[in-house]
């Protein structure tokens, strides 16, 4: 009998991110991706048995998008609803404070991610429509919400408290959740399997620099800290978020410009972060800016570095010792430039990049330090869908 699968659904806001896999073995069968839901025109790229299907079409909601990606397994032999589905994972970005182990979606678990959303606009919604959507086309196949603020669910106090008045933070659960928690656990643990050390026993920094980009400290297992907050609005600067920021400029921005609070939300999520510095988020295109001689590029990626630098001077003073620092997500992953600038000069405090190492491009985890630097540097892929897929298995099989 074949293993149970798992189909993994990380829905957007105007797109659908899928994939199909065995949890144990981590074998994909097939996975896609739905951009542009709700314009005039979708795109649709599929890949199953080694090719690759692109699409394009009007797909007006979530829904939609997902019985075209039931129509394409069909399509290519594979039907989601009578194949050995032991359910449907989903990524949700905030559970508020009642919500962070992988739990079944029920009715309570969706009103919950719903009464939260505020705290997470640009992702809870679109989690939510996928879930519905997923619950309608597959309807006996248990769904499982996999929280990305889980991970840090446990923080400290002295790194999850806010500095306000204790009735106010309580009666709100104004707290500092963290986010990527899906991300910095699958990368913690296979940074230390990878090293052949016991995860309990290492200190790790990790940093997810993507589109959205934040940095953790795990300290002998557990994590301690985590640049994002309340929101995934904190901490890191970030393509079109800005990150850390002097509250007294939102006041200002309010009392004296006379921004809304939605002017003031959609400037600092929207406008914000790389793409309110120079125009453009997309990495690649800000590298190639500088290259061309783009001042406003150089110095979005100046002020990016030195948020980061800011971050690690903090994270290797807290953990004390650091055995194993972290690179990951799409800029983390391919940005040999960024890792080599986010730590250079850092020699006194055991951390050596090999050139040479840094510049090699693999899609598995490899060493980017000296074999003399007393900090091992990794370039650790992540991959959310098979830790997604392994929790949700686990509390449905077991």
């Amino acid at each position: 009998m074949s293993k149970p699968l798992v189909l993994v659904i990380n829905a957007g806001s105007s797109s659908l991110k899928y994939e199909l896999l065995e949890p144990d073995s981590g074998d994909v069968t097939a996975r896609g991706l739905v951009e542009r839901i709700g314009e005039p025109v979708s795109v649709i790229t599929h890949e199953q048995g080694g090719a690759e299907t692109v699409e394009e079409l009007h797909l007006p909601d979530h829904r939609a998008a997902i019985d075209k990606m039931l129509a394409i397994f069909a399509a290519q032999g594979t039907d989601l609803a009578e194949s050995n589905l032991c359910a449907v994972g989903h990524r949700v970005v905030h559970g508020g404070r009642e919500l962070y182990r992988p739990t079944l979606v029920d009715q309570h678990l969706i009103d919950e991610v719903q009464r939260v959303s505020p705290l997470a606009p640009l992702h809870n919604p679109p989690n939510l429509v996928g879930i519905e959507a997923a619950r309608a086309a597959l309807p006996d196949v248990p769904g499982v919400a996999v929280f990305d603020t889980g991970f840090f669910h446990d923080l400290p106090d002295a790194a999850a408290l806010y500095a306000i008045d204790r009735e106010v933070s309580e009666q709100y659960a104004l707290r500092r959740y963290g986010f990527h928690g899906t991300s910095h656990d699958y990368v913690s643990h296979r940074a230390a399997e990878f090293l052949g050390r016991d995860y309990d026993t290492t200190n790790q920094i990790v940093a997810h620099l993507g589109n959205g980009a934040s940095m953790s400290a795990i300290k002998q297992g557990r994590p301690v800290d985590t640049t994002m907050g309340l929101t995934p609005l904190e901490g890191l600067v970030m393509g079109t978020r800005s990150g850390d920021i002097d509250p007294g400029l939102l006041l200002h921005l309010h009392r004296v410009v006379g921004l809304s609070v939605d002017e003031i939300d959609e400037l600092l999520n929207k406008r914000s972060g790389l793409k309110g510095l120079c125009g453009e988020n997309d990495f690649r295109t800000v590298t190639e800016m500088i290259a061309a001689g783009d001042a406003d590029a150089k110095t979005a990626y100046d002020i990016y570095i030195h948020r980061l630098r800011r971050y690690f001077g903090a994270y290797l003073v807290e953990l004390g010792h650091t055995d194993i620092i972290s690179f990951t997500a799409g800029v983390g992953e391919n940005a040999a430039g960024v890792r080599a600038d986010s730590l250079a000069g850092l020699e006194g405090l055991g951390i050596e990049i090999d050139a040479e190492r840094n510049a090699v491009r693999s899609g598995e985890p490899r060493i980017i330090s000296t074999d003399a630097s007393a900090i091992t540097v990794l370039v650790v892929p992540t991959n959310e869908e098979l830790e997604i897929a392994r929790q949700a298995k686990a509390v449905v099989v077991g």
